[in-house]
């Protein structure tokens, strides 16, 4: 079963536990604050940043629109180099496939990689159910998953966490206390996760991209695991969702210059790893065996309709870093996965909005996600269709359905919208002391004075 879907009510509870915490939030400005200004300065010593986000775009929509042809494609280059493909509809499908694959080799030790499909699919507990132990080996999602959570962002998964927060959780593993300084903490974790490479019968990541046309995974990170995971075991698994495919390797240059830019600010990541089928005979390096499992999940459903831009994203998290809400709300208010502007747009596509219906009100509809976006997702507008969607398919409540409806037939007319706005500034001093949503909405914003005219401008 996916991981994606969150009830309604747990958007706000989980928002106003973050809201109240000074802790995080003081962590999230920071963060998101640096990697926000590392874009900006790293886009702006592009000779033609526009030009560049063009491209992008225009290679992810028609990648997409041909997606059967890369995919297949893809899977005969991969194969012809002794590679193995599998193609899983649905999360349950891809977890059993791998399950599969570890039991057949007998494995009792995972090393992973950091991969938001494999948290998509709950990858870890079906692996745990089986006996196996299963390790993060990404730095950030060691860390969370010691402390027993999920990712807050898709880049900086821990990114919630203090250097304090790190020294605890780290301590705690070998039982002493750590000091909060970097090089200690480098070390300790370094030293925890030697063990689990040195061990593991299969490892798994994720891939950023694929190329079709060389059948090449393609891993973009800033530690030295990613390699580590993907050569040291065995068997090496990656979890592909299908729309990560590009055409050719001069279309991967193209997307690699701007995914580094818009993730952390850097021309390159450090380790930019190209994985071409499995280990050939007198090559010292690679696992003997490489399984790819290209994950749908939703995705095909995405390609037929409106919304089959957000399969242009390619997860660089630039999106958080600017959205006022997510910045303020933290990354778990949005479910375990995906979160911000991106995942408020893309969960519900995957899980139905009756299973995310507070995700598309997570948005001021500032556009500040659209302008971040490089390849120009137009994220704001997608979440306004989706809110319509919301109406449309009566999932939003009754009462607020009703509301809306009133409300548009009453400023359809110059007399309702005078009648309701003289009514609303009479009211206004009581909005925080009525039952109802007004008050919620009353209790962390000052009112404004409404127009009596609708031209009318108050400053």
């Amino acid at each position: 079963m996916s991981a994606l879907g969150q009830p309604r009510e747990r958007f706000r509870a989980s928002a106003e536990s973050v809201l109240d915490n000074r802790h995080t939030q003081g962590a999230l400005d920071a963060a998101t604050a640096r990697l926000r200004d590392a874009r900006l300065a790293a886009w702006g010593l592009l000779p033609d940043v526009e030009d560049l986000r063009e491209r992008g775009r225009e290679i992810r929509q028609l990648t997409i629109a041909d997606l059967d042809r890369y995919l297949d494609e893809f899977s005969r280059a991969l194969e012809a180099r002794g590679g193995h493909v599998r193609f899983a509809a649905t999360a349950d499908e891809a977890t059993a496939a791998i399950r599969e694959i570890c039991r057949e080799r007998g494995a009792k030790v995972v090393a992973k990689g950091k991969s938001m499909a494999s948290e998509e699919i709950r990858l870890n507990e079906a692996l745990e159910r089986d006996g196996l132990r299963v390790v993060e080996t990404d730095l950030g999602e060691y860390i969370l998953q010691l402390a027993g959570e999920h990712p807050a962002h898709i880049i900086a998964p821990a990114i919630e966490k203090t250097v304090e927060d790190v020294a605890a959780l780290l301590g705690a593993v070998d039982g002493e206390e750590l000091r909060p300084e970097l090089e200690e903490l480098t070390a300790a974790a370094r030293r925890q996760l030697r063990a689990v490479f040195e061990s593991a019968d299969v490892g798994i990541t994720g891939a950023n991209f694929a190329v079709a046309e060389t059948g090449s995974i393609v891993l973009v990170t800033n530690e030295g695991n990613g390699r580590l995971v993907s050569a040291l075991p065995r068997t090496h698994v990656v979890i592909l969702g299908l729309e990560r495919l590009v055409p050719t390797t001069r279309d991967l240059a193209v997307l690699l210059q701007l995914l580094a830019r818009s993730a952390t600010g850097q021309p390159l990541t450090s380790y930019t790893t190209v994985l071409t089928g499995p280990r050939r005979p007198g090559e010292q390096d690679g696992p003997d065996e490489l399984h790819v499992i290209v994950l749908d999940n939703g995705r095909s459903q995405l390609r037929r309709g409106r919304y089959r831009e957000m399969l242009n994203c390619i997860r660089c998290g630039a999106c958080l870093n600017v959205c006022p809400v997510y910045r303020k709300s933290g990354g778990d208010a949005y479910g375990p996965v995906y979160s911000g502007p991106m995942g408020a747009v893309l969960v519900p596509l995957l899980v139905g909005l009756e299973h995310a219906p507070s995700l598309p009100h997570a948005s001021s509809l500032c556009g500040a996600c659209t302008e971040a976006c490089p390849v120009k997702i137009p994220l704001h507008e997608l979440l306004l269709d989706l809110r319509r969607d919301l109406v449309a398919e009566r999932v939003a409540p009754l009462w607020e359905r009703l509301a809306f409806r009133l409300w548009a037939l009453a400023w359809s007319t110059p007399l309702g919208y005078r009648f309701t706005t003289a009514a609303a500034r009479l009211g206004a001093p009581l909005a925080g002391r009525l039952p109802g949503p007004g008050r919620a909405w009353a209790s962390q914003r000052a009112l404004p004075e409404l127009a009596g005219r609708f031209r009318d401008r108050r400053r």
